[in-house]
């Protein structure tokens, strides 16, 4: 696992100075606290800060053929590379290490950019052909390592984070405010822009080739492809077959020079894989949980007995309210964008844990995309059958007046909470209410309308654009299309979660759920089969049953929650709202004061709970503070506790 970063001019003259290198890769170091390494020569470089996994003594990067005709820095793990080297061997290529690197450099050096199709497990790489003076840089399909980029017809610049681009001298942190609706909606941004003005991600499954004198040219070698079986097999072939790639996956996933663990919530997902991890290696593993002193949000008590149950030597942390304040303006630094979620800070604070005793862990992200875990999968299908038969018996305009008066009644938070997520609330003929405002969006497009002031409006962009072209992509029943819009949308967000907040605490992760094999699989088994009821995951259930307790199978689903709505709450939530209100909060010129003033006394009067908008506009403006203003030091003032918004140097 490395952070990698580089440059590549257009034009042959233009000389790459290695210092200037050497700054945007200390950036980066605690993606790579263990080594660092330079190529340089006329107009390209690449640098890469190692942590060292594979080869520990030998596999030092940028690594080059037998000729040094071709240059390599990575970021990842190639699960196959022993099964290729043995072909690449046969087929005449000399290896002076025994990493994974160096199989795609002979990979590449045998099939071009056709190379990506070989490889199995999570990668993003940049690859100097010297031979055809050519920039090669490719994503794995899932998206599970990043790749960012900006190209200004002169300049090529990339890296693991976003923060290396902008150590290039002369760079400025700006807002891209066509994003801010999509912000505002869901959280994240969707497709290549990110919320920084001229940088862009390499999207999963794709390549990149960069000529000199040329422009990028972007192309998708692989997406996922939705085959139902027409004529299904026996639930239990999928059940069968399904564990059979699982447990594959996960003993792939082992590989490792270094010590190993495993990040155990105590959901089903993490406790599957935790346990065929213990079944494969046949030895004591270690596992690590986060809670928190809130008992109804912390799951701790359920990874405890599922550690007992496969005997791991398990250990625990516990975070605070003091320390989740503290903690997030660095992390915000480190994911470069506004953190989506509150669960992130929970995942570092695990991550630091673990980094005490391992340095690689497996989790169990991507299992509720790929098999219908959420509640919100089952809801949309009961929802999208009742919605058929009331369209069909009510007028519109009595639909729209159900839909007002619902909206406008004097009902408790909870009970809008409620109704909102159902047929009478959402509109069947648009599917971003449909769907993406009823679970996803903080603020819809006609909130935002609301909130924005008539500037930022105008600059806004469009909310749901990124996340509707992977639904229109879509193809199958509702079911499968459901998974295949949040694979290429929702998914992309927790891996970025998954890789910047393991990475600051320079650990590894790996999801062997998003094995692409095994994800291909569960693109043929019918929804049948994966639902019942309010419940999914029907098939991951059944598979595992000879090693989990039927309890902790079939128990409700918790999803990681945080206790931030307490967390805000009495003088906490008055601090924060003056945060939003300060003069320097409102000079930005993007939410009318009299909007956010109004949502506070809302949630105030618990007639609505505003704790996730208060959550993305808190982020937000930290971000827009630590990032786009880059302040060395400011405080934020939350309560008698401080924000630090130090910039780790």
């Amino acid at each position: 696992m490395c952070g990698i970063c580089g440059i590549f001019f257009s034009n042959r003259d233009w000389r790459v100075q290695t210092d200037v290198l050497a700054g945007m890769n200390r950036c980066i170091s605690h993606r790579g606290p263990d080594d660092d390494g330079f190529f340089v020569e006329e107009n390209v470089g690449l640098a890469m800060r190692r942590l060292s996994i594979i080869d520990v003594q030998s596999g030092h990067q940028p690594l080059a053929n037998e000729n040094e005709n071709v240059w390599i820095v990575f970021n990842g793990e190639i699960y196959n590379h022993v099964e290729l080297r043995a072909d690449l061997e046969k087929r005449g290529h000399r290896y002076r290490t025994r990493s994974d690197t160096e199989t795609i450099v002979h990979l590449y050096e045998e099939y071009g950019p056709d190379c990506v199709k070989l490889l199995r497990g999570m990668f993003a790489f940049a690859i100097w052909d010297r031979r055809n003076r050519l920039l090669f840089a490719a994503r794995d399909r899932l998206g599970i390592k990043p790749f960012y980029y900006r190209w200004d017809g002169k300049s090529f610049l990339f890296g693991s984070e976003m923060k290396t681009i902008l150590a290039y001298p002369g760079m400025q942190a700006e807002f891209n405010r066509h994003t801010l609706a999509e912000y505002l909606a869901f959280g994240y941004i969707t497709g290549p822009e990110t919320m920084l003005s001229g940088i862009r991600k390499l999207m999963p499954g794709h390549t990149l080739e960069l000529r000199e004198g040329g422009e990028p040219k972007i192309d998708r070698y692989w997406d996922l492809a939705v085959t139902v079986d027409a004529d299904p097999q026996p639930r239990e072939y999928y059940v069968n077959t399904y564990r059979e790639k699982l447990e594959t996956a996960v003993s792939t996933h082992l590989m490792s020079d270094v010590p190993l663990g495993v990040f155990l919530s105590g959901g089903l997902d993490s406790s599957a894989v935790a346990a065929l991890t213990s079944k494969i290696r046949g030895d004591r593993i270690q596992t690590f949980a986060v809670g928190y002193g809130e008992e109804q949000f912390s799951e701790l008590g359920f990874a405890r007995d599922v550690a007992k149950h496969i005997g791991s030597e398990h250990h625990e942390v516990q975070l605070t309210r003091e320390e989740f304040f503290q903690n997030l303006p660095r992390l915000i630094w480190h994911e470069d964008e506004p953190i989506v979620w509150p669960s992130s800070v929970a995942l570092y604070s695990v991550a630091r844990l673990a980094r005490e005793r391992v340095k690689v862990v497996l989790t169990g992200e991507g299992s509720d995309e790929t098999l219908g875990g959420y509640t919100r999968y089952a809801w949309t299908l009961l929802n999208a059958r009742m919605d058929h038969v009331y369209r069909s018996v009510t007028p519109g305009a009595l639909r729209n007046v159900i839909r007002k008066t619902v909206d406008a009644s004097p009902l408790g938070a909870g009970m809008h909470r409620k109704l909102g997520h159902t047929f009478l609330v959402r509109d069947g003929n648009s599917w971003p209410s449909f769907y993406y405002d009823n679970f996803f969006s903080a603020f819809s497009a006609s909130e935002q309308s609301e909130l924005l002031t008539r500037d930022a409006l105008a600059e806004a962009g469009d909310a749901y654009a990124g996340s509707m072209s992977a639904w229109e992509r879509s193809k199958g029943d509702l079911f499968h299309r459901l998974l295949y819009a949040d694979i290429n949308s929702y998914l992309l967000e927790l891996l970025m979660k998954q890789d910047q907040m393991s990475m600051a605490a320079s650990i590894e992760s790996r999801v062997p759920f998003l094995d692409h094999e095994l994800v291909e699989f569960t693109a043929r088994i019918p929804a049948k089969y994966s639902i019942h009821g309010m419940a999914g995951k029907f098939v991951l259930k059944q598979a595992v049953e000879d090693v989990l307790p039927h309890p902790l199978i079939y128990r409700k689903k918790m999803g990681f929650p945080t206790p931030w709505e307490q967390w805000i709450a009495g003088s906490q939530l008055d601090d924060l709202e003056r945060i939003l209100l300060e003069p320097r909060s409102e000079e930005r010129g993007l939410f009318r004061p009299e909007a956010v003033k109004g949502l506070f006394a809302e949630h105030r009067a618990g007639t609505r709970d505003h704790s996730t908008r208060i959550w993305r506009l808190l982020n937000l403006e930290i971000w827009l503070r630590v990032v786009i203003d880059g302040e060395s030091s400011e405080t934020v003032r939350t309560d008698r506790t401080t924000l630090t918004t130090a910039v780790p140097t």
